[in-house]
Order: C-alpha cells, then sequence, then structure tokens
C-alpha cells in the first residue's frame, strides 16, 4: 500500500499509477447475494445451469457488482493521512471492456489522474482499471471521483 503523509502529497502524485489491489475471488455465493441486495436477477449472473449453454459459457459478474468492489480495492491500494474527510463524488467515463466470469480473480489498478481544488475540497479522480488474471483486456475501466476536505495545512470550508 502506498500510504500519502497529506493530501499536498497526493497532489504531488497525479499523473502517477499509484500500485495495485490485493487479488479477490468472485464466487458464486457473492454474486448471488448482490444479486439479492440489488434485484437485480438477471439468469447470467443467478443461474449456472442456463448460464453454461448462454454467451458467456457460465455466469458472469454483474458490471455494478464490480463497480461496487472499487471503494475496497482502493482502501488496499493507498491512504491519504492528515485528511479531515473524503467521500465518494460519483463517476465519470466507466466501461466494461469484458465480462467477469464467475470464479475469477480480479485486482484493481489506482492511477491519479487529476486534482482539481474547489470550494468545498480537493476533488481528485482516480482510474481505476480492474484485470482479471490470465487475461490481457481490462473488466472494468472507471474514473471515480472523491472529495477529500480538511486537514494538514488545508483548511475546511466555512458552511455557506
Amino acid at each position: 500500500m502506498r500510504s500519502f503523509a497529506d493530501l499536498a502529497e497526493f497532489v504531488d502524485a497525479t499523473g502517477e499509477h499509484l500500485g495495485y489491489s490485493e487479488w479477490l475471488e468472485v464466487t458464486q455465493e457473492k454474486v448471488d447475494q448482490f444479486a439479492g441486495a440489488t434485484g437485480d436477477l438477471q439468469w447470467i449472473h443467478v443461474d449456472p445451469e442456463r448460464a453454461a449453454t448462454g454467451p458467456f459459457g457460465g455466469t458472469i459478474v454483474h458490471g455494478y457488482m464490480t463497480l461496487a468492489l472499487l471503494p475496497a480495492m482502493m482502501r488496499q491500494i493507498f491512504e491519504i493521512e492528515n485528511v479531515e474527510l473524503g467521500v465518494n463524488f460519483g463517476l465519470g467515463k466507466v466501461r466494461f471492456p469484458r465480462p467477469v466470469p464467475v470464479g475469477s480473480r480480479v485486482r484493481g489498478g489506482a492511477e491519479l489522474t487529476s486534482v482539481r481544488e474547489g470550494p468545498s475540497g480537493h476533488l481528485t479522480a482516480v482510474r481505476m482499471t480492474v484485470e482479471i488474471e490470465g487475461e490481457a483486456r481490462a473488466a472494468c475501466v472507471a474514473d471515480t471521483l472523491s472529495l477529500f476536505v480538511g486537514g494538514k495545512n488545508l483548511p475546511i470550508p466555512a458552511a455557506r
């Protein structure tokens, strides 16, 4: 894991690849739990028997489940100390170039692509690329947006 002493040090890493998360196996049980929580029970995700004869040769992970793995992956890749608050601000461009077969192992890679200072704090963009072990093409490429507020040498903006 890469550790930054403060937000200023993180900002200095703009344009750099920050590292990779650990490999994570995506099991059918995890996919079924996600399907139950979201109500997305499409057979390509939850019916291994039917999916075996379908277009992917087996069940595949939901695209939104792949996105839901990103925060945990990012926490394994980097941390920023001396920040008052960091929140998910949303996503920019998201692509799913290749489906993730259930039972695969995936990991995320992070690149800090931009930082913009605004009245509420520092808006950062980290491009997360989810790789499938043994595959050349990425499963997901997502531009994540996070807002960091306050911390060492960075005052928290006054409420408006």
